[in-house]
């Protein structure tokens, strides 16, 4: 079946995609540029027009036509640029671009206002992850995750909050470019398997997608870029750089940075399910089995951290299990609740990583033994926690609630009953440390002396700035879930066809543009 193809031209006034990619990073020069005003009222103003120009995306975006929207297409020097947006990621667009701004408005709130280096690498950041959801070529979404070495070695290196943030750099690089080696070697053996099936030699995801079949050596390019990804997801056992990264790093950056670990699952279900159908179906059961041991995993070592940006970050690695299985499934409820889950799941960490980074900024520590009692002089930081963890335990009128439903069923329809206890299991486990969390940082009475903290120079309205738009976005989203699923429903419907059970070996045409 041919793959809908509808160019910028025919539903926006401007090539969108493109735009939003690059005024991150044009702001980003103009702020290391422009030395007589201030970096951050120009990255206001750029990440505002983003956010602005990332809504009018969804407005013109056409969630009842399958396929791709806006796409834009050029050629130079051999290589092609291929953007555009579907179900799978117009939804990630908008959050990255919002969760960039909130980034800037945390700022406001530390040290680093005036430091023009710190706020150009989170908007280069925010344009690169852009970049990389929107590309629809395996080896411009391959250079995208390149780049994304850069701001993140920057802000870690130049304002880390630990003197081990050089070993936390060194560890991630090592995991990092293994992962990136693993992705770059599977891309050019798919489309080093096109060009032996007579095609041209392309990179372009609709032609890999449209004659995928036959591709040789398919189990050896499944498992390249399955772990590959999983590195970025991050996927149990390849973790272990994760935890060293949030507990040196930064919140400002941590917060988009965690939206950007959704970059794996994303290519999973962009790359993987509907290019690799035979090998999907061959190794499903391995990588549901990774996904179940990830969940419990992640859970119990999250209950075991005093720090608590560690436990953060064991919670994202059990969330991700979930999220696999979820991809992994071969069911289209799976599927789709795996999407909103995954958007979900980055928004309500994003909350409780800026919830513990503003409590870091009033007492200078990370350590639930030295904290306690702070519901009261700090209740918008309480409820943004609570509220966030909420979100993430998949509790009724926060948008993990459906979503998780939804995955539940596709995971009881594909892999049985015993699958989706385990993952209820796993979520029970998840609302353990979250609720003991919340307990021990806003309810209980510390176990240690706390130093005084002087909070004179924290701006209450960007607390709750912060507060009131993820808590707003939660709830909103949460009660009304419906126009977000309608956004997904039609690309995991048409994703859907290429399951094993549901694909028919019949030649597809090349698309338009090839």
């Amino acid at each position: 079946m041919m793959t809908n193809i509808v160019y910028w031209q025919a539903a926006a006034e401007l090539p969108i995609l493109t735009v939003l990619t690059l005024l991150p990073l044009l702001t980003a020069a103009a702020v290391l540029i422009c030395k007589w005003t201030s970096s951050l009222r120009l990255a206001f103003i750029g990440a505002l027009l983003n956010v602005s120009l990332s809504l009018y995306l969804l407005w013109v975006f056409n969630s009842e036509a399958p396929g791709i929207h806006l796409a834009e297409s050029a050629d130079f020097l051999g290589l092609s640029y291929r953007v555009g947006v579907d179900g799978t990621n117009v939804l990630f667009i908008p959050l990255t671009a919002i969760l960039g701004l909130l980034a800037l408005v945390y700022t406001l709130i530390t040290h680093h206002r005036n430091d023009r280096v710190f706020i150009a690498c989170l908007l280069v950041y925010q344009g690169i992850l852009i970049g990389a959801f929107a590309a629809l070529n395996s080896l411009q979404f391959w250079f995208w995750c390149l780049l994304e070495l850069v701001p993140v070695v920057l802000l870690t290196v130049s304002s880390g909050n630990s003197n081990l943030r050089t070993q936390a750099v060194k560890t991630l690089l090592q995991y990092w470019l293994f992962g990136l080696s693993m992705m770059l070697a599977g891309f050019f053996l798919l489309s080093f398997g096109l060009a032996q099936n007579g095609m041209a030699l392309s990179f372009d995801w609709l032609a890999l997608k449209h004659h995928n079949l036959a591709i040789p050596n398919e189990a050896l390019i499944f498992i390249l870029l399955f772990f590959g990804f999983a590195v970025r997801m991050p996927l149990f056992p390849f973790h272990a750089w994760l935890p060293v990264l949030c507990e040196h790093g930064t919140a400002a950056s941590a917060a988009i940075f965690l939206l950007g670990l959704k970059l794996g699952i994303y290519a999973l279900i962009r790359f993987i399910l509907p290019l690799l159908p035979g090998a999907v179906e061959q190794w499903m059961d391995f990588a549901v089995a990774l996904g179940l041991i990830g969940i419990f995993y992640g859970a119990l070592m999250a209950l075991m951290q005093i720090n608590m940006r560690r436990m953060l970050a064991f919670a994202v690695i059990s969330h991700t299990g979930m999220l696999v299985i979820g991809g992994f499934s071969s069911n289209d409820f799976a599927l789709e609740g795996s999407i909103l889950l995954s958007m979900a799941y980055g928004l309500a960490m994003a909350g409780m990583l800026f919830s513990i980074g503003l409590i870091y900024e009033r007492t200078r520590t990370s350590f639930f033994p030295r904290l306690g009692g702070l519901f009261e002089t700090n209740t918008a930081i309480a409820l943004l926690f609570l509220i966030s963890a909420l979100s993430t335990m998949v509790m009724p009128g926060t948008p993990g609630f459906d979503a998780a439903h939804l995955l539940i069923e596709g995971a009881v329809e594909r892999q049985g009953w015993l699958t989706a206890i385990a993952i209820l299991m796993g979520n029970v486990l998840a609302a353990a440390f979250l609720l003991w969390a919340f307990q021990r940082l806003f309810i209980a009475h510390p176990r240690r002396k706390v130093l005084s903290y002087n909070r004179s120079h924290h701006s209450m309205t960007n607390e709750r700035i912060i507060a009131v738009t993820i808590c707003g976005l939660l709830i909103g989203t949460g009660f009304y879930t419906t126009p977000w699923l309608k956004f997904i429903d039609q690309e995991v419907s048409e994703t859907g066809e290429h399951y094993p059970q549901n694909h028919h070996n019949h030649h597809m045409d090349v698309p338009p543009h090839e």
